[in-house]
């Protein structure tokens, strides 16, 4: 019920006649071998949302395979592709291909976010935070804002590589970039096709 609930509560967004969106699925469990930490829920990313909306702000959504709990003192960063992104610092890792060249920082500990020092509004709510951030913010640099790419990482320290816990998506931005009719009538299908699936009553059969 609760991914039906978070797929009709983007629809104000859809319908606001955003000017992009982008999702991507991540498998659970997929923590990588080489984290050093605990492993918790609230540092496996399950699902990833972006949305740029009409106003211009990046609105995105991150969901994880439990709550997230101030004590894992998670940092969730989101690295943006603008168009110049060359940084590519995790082959160590086995995530040579995700390249960036600005960050979000969202501390799972108090809640807050910034780019680039500047603050951001977030909203934590139990296992899943939503940040907007404006264009402002992630100015290009030779892409156009709709097909920026973005990939999340959390990671409990800001040290050494193995402080990383899960990519999302795995080794890659995310870029896809459905029309906006096309991404209305995606979270319509998903909303309709969930509750098609948890409401289906069965007929008996005449005896």
């Amino acid at each position: 019920m609760r991914k039906i609930a978070l797929t009709l509560a983007f629809l104000p967004l859809a319908l606001g006649t955003p000017a992009a969106a982008s999702v991507v699925n991540d498998p659970e469990g997929d923590i990588l071998s080489t984290f050093a930490g605990v492993a918790s829920p609230d540092l496996d990313v399950t699902t990833f949302f972006v949305i740029l909306n009409a106003a211009n702000n990046f609105v995105l959504e991150a969901e994880f395979a439990g709550a997230i709990n101030p004590a894992t003192n998670a940092l969730y960063v989101i690295g943006v592709n603008t168009g110049t992104g060359v940084i590519a610092p995790f082959a160590d890792i086995g995530q040579p291909n995700v390249t960036f060249n600005q960050a979000i920082i969202i501390a799972g500990a108090t809640g807050t976010g910034t780019v680039g020092g500047s603050p951001i509004d977030v909203v934590i709510h139990g296992d899943s935070f939503r940040a907007v951030v404006p264009l402002s913010l992630l100015p290009s640099t030779g892409a156009s804002p709709g097909e920026y790419g973005f990939n999340i990482w959390p990671r409990v320290g800001t040290g050494n590589n193995n402080q990383i816990s899960d990519f999302a998506p795995d080794n890659a931005l995310l870029m896809t970039v459905p029309e906006p009719s096309t991404w209305l009538m995606m979270l319509l299908g998903f909303g309709l096709a969930g509750t098609a699936i948890r409401y289906r009553r069965v007929v008996p059969r005449p005896v």
